[in-house]
């Protein structure tokens, strides 16, 4: 079954003392000590992020390891990466990111990965790196669309609630027909897609949504989701266009 799980901001990097998304997506595995690989290309494989990566993980039981490509430690990456049964991407600079995987073939690793049944997972580059297109600050200046890998259909957006130039750049960039129809994600919020089609929104902070975003008419419109509290047991109360759209 395939599974990703595309945060718009939280886990162990920014919400280090509430580790509900990170819980939920070990979760997944129905393992009780399940193997996760964590990708820190977009931070430039900063050695914080990594450190942080390792404390947290092993705290939630998991078995962590990494993957650098700036400072290369395996021959074979493919052979590292499809025995896990998590991939964890972390954020930074997308554009970079996707430059350095496609150099490195991990794109076609990733994809089999994602085929055979591995967890992907990340947050904001680690996000938007899974659908056609999504909103990035990767370029100095306004924020910009870039294509991503194209598991997913449609555009993406993260920290739509946590970045304030995030959501006006996002209707932006669809008024003017750059990016297509999409979905945005707050801080906090994961959008857990199985095969090409949206499953759940969870969230590990209460208020906290996601939002479908399109265009009619030439005008760009917003239809909220709210998400299950991973505080909480609650139902999933709706996944809005996601039915017809993802």
């Amino acid at each position: 079954m395939k599974q990703i799980v595309a945060m718009g901001g939280g886990g162990f990097s920014m919400e280090p003392e509430n580790p509900l998304l990170d819980r939920y997506v070990l979760g997944l595995t129905g393992k009780a000590r399940p193997k996760v690989c964590f990708l820190p290309t977009a931070s430039g494989d900063a050695e914080g992020y990594i450190v942080n990566f390792y404390r947290a993980m092993t705290q939630l039981g998991a078995e962590p390891t990494h993957l650098s490509l700036l400072r290369p430690t395996v021959r074979d990456m493919a052979a590292l990466l499809l025995v896990q049964d998590v991939i964890y991407v972390g954020g930074g600079n997308t554009k970079n990111m996707l430059a350095l995987w496609r150099e490195w073939e991990l794109d076609q690793v990733l994809h089999t990965a994602w085929e055979q049944g591995i967890i992907l997972a990340g947050l904001s580059a680690g996000s938007i790196c899974w659908f056609e297109q999504g909103v990035t600050d990767s370029i100095p200046g306004e924020l910009t669309a870039l294509p991503g890998l194209g598991f997913l259909k449609g555009s993406n957006c993260p920290h739509y609630d946590g970045e304030p130039e995030r959501r006006p750049a996002y209707h932006r960039l669809r008024k003017a027909g750059v990016l297509s129809d999409g979905i945005a994600a707050d801080d906090g919020v994961a959008l857990h897609y199985v095969g090409e089609h949206l499953f759940k929104v969870v969230s590990s902070r209460p208020g906290a949504r996601a939002y479908w975003v399109y265009a009619v008419n030439g005008e760009v419109r917003e239809e909220p989701i709210d998400p299950v509290y991973l505080g909480e047991s609650e139902p999933l109360t709706t996944t809005g266009r996601g039915e017809d759209r993802a």
